[in-house]
C-alpha cells in the first residue's frame, strides 16, 4: 500500500474534490492510499481506523465462516465507502476487503473525525441514500439467481472482477458466489471461449469480446 505524500496528495485531491459530499471541513485530514491487486484494504476481523471512499479501482468483500470455509459475499466499486459500518457502530465485526485491481481511497481517520463526521448531516443523508442502494443491490443478486440463466449472471461476474482485460478467479469461489455447480459453471464458461467471448490464457482468461459479455450482463439490469 502506498500513501500519497506531498504535491501527490496535493494534485491528487485537487484533481478528485468531494468536499461536495461533506458539510464540515475534511480534506485536510484525508489520506491518498493505493493498493495493488490483491492486497487486503481490511483484514477480516480488525476494525478499521478510517472510512475509505473508492475514488477507483475495484475490490471484494470476503467472509470466513465457523467451518473454515471462505466466501465472496459482495464487490465494492468506484464511489463506495469502505468501513460505514464499524463507523456507525461500536461493535461490527468487520470483513476482509481485498483490491481486485489497483484501487485507490480516501481515508478519513476516525481517529480526528468521527463526531465530525456523525453530526454531518450532509454527510449523513448521503451515506443513508448509499446503504440503501447497497441493500436493494444485495436483494436483487438473490432474485437474478432465480430469474436469470447462468450466462446472464457469469457475464456480470466477469466483468465485475476482471483486471482490464484478465479474468482470474476461482471456479470454486465463483460457483459458491453464484450458487451453481462446478460442471455447470464449467459449461458455460467453455461457450464463451467457443463464442470467442473468451481466450484462456494458462490459469485465466483474456477477455475477447468485452461488448458480448456487456450485453448478457445488461439484461440483469433491465428486469
Amino acid at each position: 500500500m502506498e500513501i500519497y505524500k506531498g504535491e501527490k496528495r496535493h494534485r491528487y485531491l485537487e484533481r478528485h474534490p468531494i468536499s461536495q459530499l461533506f458539510s464540515c471541513p475534511i480534506e485536510e485530514f484525508i489520506e491518498v492510499h493505493e493498493y495493488k491487486r490483491d492486497e487486503w484494504i481490511i483484514r477480516e476481523g480488525m476494525r478499521p481506523d478510517f472510512l475509505f471512499y473508492v475514488m477507483g479501482g475495484k475490490a471484494k468483500i470476503y467472509v470466513t465462516h465457523q467451518n473454515g470455509k471462505v466466501s465472496l459475499i459482495n464487490f465494492i466499486n468506484p464511489h463506495d465507502y469502505i468501513g460505514e459500518m464499524e463507523l456507525l457502530n461500536d461493535v461490527y465485526y468487520t470483513k476482509g476487503i481485498q483490491a481486485s485491481t489497483k484501487t485507490i481511497c480516501y481515508a478519513i481517520p476516525f481517529s480526528c473525525c468521527r463526531d465530525q463526521l456523525l453530526e454531518d448531516v450532509k454527510f449523513l443523508r448521503e451515506l443513508t441514500r448509499v446503504l440503501s442502494v447497497k441493500s436493494t443491490a444485495m436483494s436483487a443478486k438473490y432474485a437474478q439467481s432465480l430469474a436469470f440463466p447462468l450466462e446472464n449472471r457469469l457475464a456480470d461476474f466477469i466483468l465485475q472482477t476482471a483486471d482490464g482485460p484478465i479474468y482470474k478467479e476461482k471456479h470454486v469461489m465463483v460457483c459458491d458466489f453464484l450458487g451453481v455447480s462446478y460442471r455447470h459453471l464449467l459449461h458455460v464458461i467453455r461457450q464463451f471461449c467457443e463464442k470467442g467471448y473468451l481466450q484462456k490464457e494458462g490459469r485465466h482468461y483474456r477477455i475477447r469480446l468485452p461488448d458480448a459479455l456487456q450485453g448478457l450482463a445488461e439484461m440483469l439490469k433491465h428486469e
